[in-house]
């Protein structure tokens, strides 16, 4: 199905409402019925039914279709946030005694799930090395019911073979999940490649204005139908009108933001790769990267996000470069306009700091929409200061 397709026409059945080129926002909780028949076969078929907005919703509907096709899934269910999309991907997935392989370095509130949720229902998860498949091969247990993957993780970006992690599992009877923020539909499509759910943050790429939030989980209809009457309709968190019609208006421009990112983003790295107060760079495309293979072979684009060790020893002197950019604001997560930093010691106590720990004087950029030029002259400034 061609994307101009899908993000400008799919499910825009405009001559219900006005021709209006942009899709009205059904705010509604409640929807009449005329008739007890027509109320009754609606219950019947509650996720093809407009009954109550909690459920389907006319304004949801349209970018359930959308993100569906872009996945090349045949189903989608649109939640408040990507933490919400993960939990009910999981939890339809696993019951009391059950076992979870999980790679690791995940996204920190799937792994609060992992170790504090779970295991108070007799679940359990071994965390892997997901660059190797032998490690999904040893990690499999009897019990095991679900496979969890993230490709590329978020500050380490290491990626997992898809479609051998898919086979494996299909030959076991085990459910594949997919975290595919990173890269977006546009970039990595894991249902072509055999993964069972895809899972992706809308907050990120397909909003892209840093002004909502939203979760996706794509898959076949039947995965779809199950998680909607379990954990979706009990558990509520369901996106709003509002929400998806800003998510609908993201869509539009999806291609052109993710265009520019991407070109910005390789300006970026080019830079940072060379400068002599960076002593090394992660980012997915480099031909250094350990899996740049794999990435040009499941992935199209590496969009947005570099991770790089300072030649900085003192906290005091990474705390000063990130305090000191002007042009990047510091910030959690990714995908808007703006470009953002955050920096590894943000997440640890300072008297754990330890300069000879690589890790701890790592910095995750995000590059946005303003000019590279703009954003390098930054970086330099404060490289300039730094000592």
């Amino acid at each position: 199905m061609d994307i101009s397709y899908i993000l400008n026409q799919l499910g825009e059945d405009r001559e219900d409402y006005y021709n209006a080129i942009a899709p009205p926002i059904i705010q509604t909780s409640n929807f009449a019925f005329n008739t007890v028949d027509d109320l009754r076969k609606a219950f019947e078929d509650e996720m093809g039914s407009y009954i109550y907005s909690r459920g389907i919703n006319p304004t949801v509907d349209i970018l359930r279709k959308k993100l569906a096709a872009l996945d090349s899934a045949e189903d989608a269910l649109i939640f408040n946030n990507g933490a919400a999309a993960t939990y009910a991907g999981v939890m339809a997935n696993v019951k009391s005694g059950d076992h979870i392989v999980c790679v690791e370095h995940p996204y920190s509130w799937t792994k609060h799930l992992f170790d504090k949720i779970l295991p108070r229902f007799g679940v359990t998860t071994t965390y892997i090395d997901g660059r190797d498949i032998a490690n999904f091969e040893r990690a499999i247990l009897p019990n095991t019911s679900l496979i969890y993957l993230e490709s590329p993780t978020s500050w380490y970006f290491e990626l997992q073979d898809l479609a051998a992690v898919a086979e494996l599992a299909r030959a076991e009877g085990i459910v594949t999940l997919i975290d595919n923020t990173h890269c977006s539909p546009l970039y990595q499509r894991p249902i072509e490649l055999g993964i069972d759910i895809c899972m992706q943050t809308a907050t990120k790429y397909i909003g892209g204005h840093s002004d909502t939030l939203g979760g996706v989980l794509t898959g076949s209809a039947a995965m779809m139908r199950k998680i909607f009457l379990s954990e979706y309709m009990c558990i509520g968190s369901g996106i709003q009108p509002f929400n998806a019609w800003l998510l609908l208006r993201g869509l539009r421009t999806l291609p052109a933001r993710l265009e520019r990112i991407t070109r910005s983003t390789k300006t970026v790295w080019e830079f940072l790769k060379e400068h002599p107060k960076v002593e090394s760079v992660i980012y997915p495309f480099d031909p250094e990267f350990d899996q740049y293979e794999l990435a040009k072979q499941q992935m199209q684009e590496a969009p947005g996000l570099i991770s790089i060790f300072l030649k900085l020893y003192s906290w005091e002197a990474i705390e000063g470069f990130c305090n000191g950019l002007k042009n990047f604001k510091m910030a959690v997560s990714w995908g808007g306009h703006e470009s953002l930093i955050i920096p590894k010691i943000s997440i640890m106590p300072r008297e754990a700091f330890d300069p000879n720990q690589k890790d701890h004087r790592m910095i995750r950029i995000y590059v946005g929409l303003e000019d590279p030029e703009y954003l390098k002259k930054d970086l330099t400034q404060i490289f300039d200061k730094a000592s």
